[in-house]
């Protein structure tokens, strides 16, 4: 339960490091900015996934760059707040570097949490719902731990130039290199949502599902009680959520 007086937050999708670093560090100010302004009314902070665009971690080597946010973020842990981080897509490799070093909680599997009464159900939501089989077989490859191992076997500066080089080729990227979000919702036809009413189907608690990963800012109903909401990005809606204890509200920064 939050504090009274102090809300929750959530926010996704911020893809540091593309489609340059001119443009990720501008991002990255903003939000730490962000940070900033909210951290003295937060009771706990949800990073719900991509933080990052690539990140892996070697056994004693992480990506170069972010320490902006990752200050930031140690800070925020430091003076008693909880950060919560999801991981994405496209940072799943990440492994103990940043609740160790940074303090914050990571997740890769979807979470419920109760706030003033209030149930979530919290996920990033890549692979969730029916449909995108091609990009669960892939999910699968990725989260293999030979796999992962096998990648730490690359020399880093090679394993994170490959990283970057395809994630500057990505839709993100250049999504962030035009400052336009062609992305279209649907709310009826997303796997999200389906996905939503499956769980619905068999538990009606729920008042709020929680996901990054789509990209656009998203508030829908799924029943009477129940509501989908997507939070959008920092590449170009710089959206979130604050849950004041009774209301869960979409806002922009």
């Amino acid at each position: 339960m939050a504090q009274s007086g102090k809300h929750i937050y959530f926010l996704s999708d911020f893809h540091l490091g593309v489609p340059d670093s001119k443009s990720s560090l501008i991002r990255e100010r903003k939000l730490v900015h962000w940070l900033d302004s909210i951290k003295h009314q937060a009771a706990e902070i949800f990073l719900m996934g991509d933080v990052f665009d690539f990140w892996f971690e070697y056994k004693t080597v992480v990506p170069k760059g972010f320490v902006r946010l990752l200050g930031k973020l140690a800070e925020i842990c430091d003076n008693g707040i909880p950060v919560h981080v999801f991981k994405g897509n496209h940072d799943l490799w990440a492994f103990d570097y940043l609740e160790k070093e940074v303090g914050v909680q990571l997740y890769r599997k979807p979470v419920t949490r109760t706030f003033n009464g209030k149930k979530f159900y919290l996920a990033h939501g890549d692979g969730l719902g029916p449909g995108d089989t091609g990009y669960k077989m892939l999910k699968k490859v990725f989260e293999n731990r030979f796999n992962q191992w096998l990648f730490k076997w690359i020399h880093p500066d090679i394993g994170t130039r490959l990283g970057l080089f395809f994630s500057h080729k990505s839709r993100i990227a250049n999504v962030a290199r035009e400052q336009k979000n062609d992305f279209k919702i649907i709310p009826e036809n997303e796997m999200l949502y389906h996905y939503c009413q499956s769980i619905l189907a068999n538990d009606n608690s729920y008042d709020f599902f929680v996901f990054g990963h789509r990209h656009i800012p998203l508030d829908f109903p799924l029943n009477e009680k129940a509501r989908l909401i997507i939070l959008g990005d920092w590449v170009t809606n710089f959206s979130y959520a604050v849950f004041d204890g009774n209301e869960l509200e979409l806002k922009y920064f």
